[in-house]
């Protein structure tokens, strides 16, 4: 496990979240471009890490807490902290404390983000079967 840092994301450079770069089936990523998406897709290489966004992000009011997402796996606080921060380091999540528990949501402008450079290509390519 590395322990270097995730890089915040801006989700656009005018506030508006619209993606940086073209979608992968339209144009190839710049150096830069694939250097500063990454550290998104591999905050979510990790089997946990993927299904605490996808609990946060399908949770009642678009908002978890940290409460509810420990009950869902079998392993202790501190690693289902561990991953958390990793996603909110990597900009993919946010978090609150109110009182005693933490809340997380996620940042739907970085997820776009994330989908509009892999989810044209697949849409590209469906018509030619």
């Amino acid at each position: 496990m590395s322990n270097q840092s995730l890089p915040i994301v801006d989700a656009g450079a005018d506030g508006s979240g619209a993606a940086c770069c073209a979608p992968l089936a339209c144009k190839p990523l710049s150096e830069s471009e694939a250097a500063e998406l990454a550290p998104l897709f591999k905050a979510i290489a990790d089997p946990v890490r993927l299904r605490l966004l996808s609990l946060i992000a399908c949770h009642e009011g678009g908002e978890a807490c940290v409460c509810d997402l420990t009950a869902a796996f079998d392993l202790t606080p501190p690693t289902i902290s561990h991953h958390l921060k990793v996603l909110k380091q990597a900009g993919l999540i946010d978090s609150e404390r109110r009182g005693t528990w933490v809340y997380y949501w996620i940042k739907p402008e970085v997820l776009a983000r994330m989908s509009a450079l892999i989810g044209p290509a697949s849409r590209a390519f469906a018509g030619t079967a």
